[in-house]
């Protein structure tokens, strides 16, 4: 339950603190009080819109907060435990906003996002006002209506779990499969490629090495003319250097009877003479060796016009080619395994469609024969409410085959699709809401789905605004003890202007507005028995109060404490 609210610097209310208690609360006071400014704090605490001109006018922050009591092994224990927030029987929530727009939310102390903050406030409390009642009137919002009455919470996420898995396979599958339609388009030229790479068989460092024997080959004249010269400059020709050093060694030879140190010179000379040998053979061996071959040289640009043929397509270099190979091949493999993804995911898809229409027929079954119940359970509330004559129904309306998710008639809330529709005089036919009810029918409409949800609904606090609009007297009376009634379930908090309603209040807040100053501020006063008859009879005569309207005001009062 709600147990404490503050305010500060919120339009007209400079600081207020209002302590609330369990049962029936109503709030009263004249009109342009500041009434409303309680409802907008109340749906600012549910995560509504925050606007910087619902500042207090010279104030740079707006704040409130609301302090709530809730039960042992509440379910929002768990809701905060999965957001990190701590909890211990009681909940604070603080909500700020500046003049810079910048709006912050505290749960239990700890920063909290809108989305969270919607999340909880929308288990604490619901706010019913004109925006609830304009719902109602709303088609769209009905089979939420007939769910909570049905207590089909758990079924419906279930359903919606499916849903969305189904989607997001139905997402994957398409997905996957425009990728293997690409692969398959793409296939017949990765095949030319292959073969093309695998015909030439290129090998690493093979373009290097023929375009070195390129050279050799076309250099072999040049190369063979070298080596002949080199031989006969070495060894062959009578000046030959051999020949020199021969000479030269053997007069060193004779020298080196009479100096040793010439023994030693003719040691490396007959080294010299012996690696000069070696050389000029080698020559005379290449020589022999190196001779033009056409044929060969055809041979090899033939081949390098391959290989340069594949490098412009594939890559600079035989290392690129051969990574486009490798490329090509993980490409083939990739195609059959995205087949083989596919066939599982297809029959994923049909086993969770499967499932999704068997949840939804399930739902759909409990939510025909709780529409049954929910229609005699409203009109028994409403012929409390003094429309004895309306009449109830829940329509449900064709979505079309069978097959639903295939054709997309399954959505995330199932095959359904329902309407309120009513009848407010007997032998009229039943209508949309929106073309028969007025503006106290409506309201005592919500009134009276609101008590019959109140056996299945989780949500603590039930705040009502305008609930007696469009009636009075005996309806008024009706409308108060059903009021009472609800409180037994929830804590309600009820702003009336009709003193039969607010008789029926087990405590009664006054609302003013004062001028202080020359500043307006609105003020929130608990009152206490006596108020509470001055109050009352307010409401019976106006400012006027006559000693009748307090007799009156005292007998209503006795009636709503008894």
């Amino acid at each position: 339950m709600l147990a404490h609210l503050s305010i500060n610097n919120l339009a007209i209310i400079d600081d207020l603190s209002i302590p609330l208690q369990p049962g029936l609360t109503v709030i009263s006071g004249e009109t342009g009080a500041g009434k409303s400014i309680l409802i907008n704090a109340a749906n600012l605490i549910l995560g509504g819109r925050a606007s910087s001109e619902l500042i207090r006018t010279g104030c740079r922050e707006a704040r409130v907060e609301a302090l709530f009591i809730l039960p042992e092994n509440s379910p929002m224990e768990h809701i905060l435990d999965e957001m990190d927030i701590p909890f211990e029987g009681e909940l604070l929530i603080k909500r700020t906003m500046s003049q810079e727009g910048r709006n912050r939310v505290f749960i239990n102390g700890a920063m909290a996002t809108l989305q969270m903050l919607s999340a909880v406030g929308g288990r604490l409390m619901s706010v019913s006002g004109q925006h609830e009642y304009q719902l109602l009137l709303k088609p769209e919002n009905h089979l939420f209506l007939l769910d909570e009455f049905a207590a089909l919470s758990g079924e419906r996420q279930e359903v919606s779990d499916l849903y969305k898995a189904y989607q997001r396979l139905c997402k994957d599958v398409e997905t996957l499969g425009q990728e293997i339609s690409r692969c398959k388009a793409e296939k017949e030229l990765s095949l030319f490629q292959m073969e093309e790479i695998e015909t030439a068989s290129p090998s690493p460092g093979e373009d290097l090495e023929l375009n070195a024997e390129k050279k050799r080959i076309q250099s072999s004249e040049e190369l063979k003319k070298t080596a002949e010269e080199a031989f006969r400059t070495l060894y062959e020709d009578p000046e030959s250097i051999t020949s020199s050093i021969s000479q030269c060694l053997k007069r060193i030879e004779r020298g080196a009877a009479i100096e040793k140190a010439f023994a030693e010179i003719a040691i490396l000379l007959q080294d010299a003479a012996a690696r000069i040998e070696d050389a000029a053979f080698t020559l005379r061996g290449l020589k022999e060796r190196l001779h033009y071959e056409p044929a060969r040289l055809d041979q090899i640009m033939e081949r390098l016009e391959i290989l340069a043929r594949l490098k412009r397509k594939y890559g600079p270099t035989i290392e690129d080619i051969l990574k486009k190979k490798d490329a090509l091949k993980s490409l083939e493999r990739e195609g059959e395994e995205k087949e083989s993804v596919l066939k599982e995911l297809l029959a994923r898809q049909e086993e969770t469609e499967r499932r999704l229409v068997e949840a939804s027929r399930r739902l759909s079954d409990k939510r025909k024969k709780a529409a049954l119940e929910m229609e005699k359970a409203v009109e028994m509330e409403l012929d409390q409410l003094h429309l004895k004559a309306m009449r109830f129904k829940v329509i449900f309306q064709d979505r079309g085959s069978e097959d639903r998710s295939k054709t997309g008639l399954i959505g995330p809330d199932g095959m359904d699709h329902v309407e309120f529709l009513m009848a407010a005089n007997i032998g009229e036919d039943i209508k949309p809401l929106s073309r028969i009810a007025s503006g106290g029918e409506l309201s005592r409409i919500m009134l009276a789905l609101k008590t019959i949800l109140a056996g299945t609904a989780s949500i603590e606090t039930v705040v009502f605004d305008e609930v007696d609009s469009g009636i009075s007297g005996a309806e008024a009376d009706v409308v108060g003890e059903k009021l009472l009634t609800l409180s037994r379930f929830h804590q309600v908090i009820c702003i009336t202007h009709l003193p039969q309603i607010a008789s029926k209040g087990l405590s009664h807040y006054l609302v003013r507005k004062e001028i202080a100053d020359e500043r307006t501020r609105t003020t929130v006063s608990s009152l206490n028995p006596d108020e509470r008859v001055l109050e009352i009879a307010r409401l019976l005569g106006g400012r006027e109060i006559t000693r009748s309207a307090l007799e009156h005001a005292r007998g209503l009062l006795g009636y709503g404490l008894k």
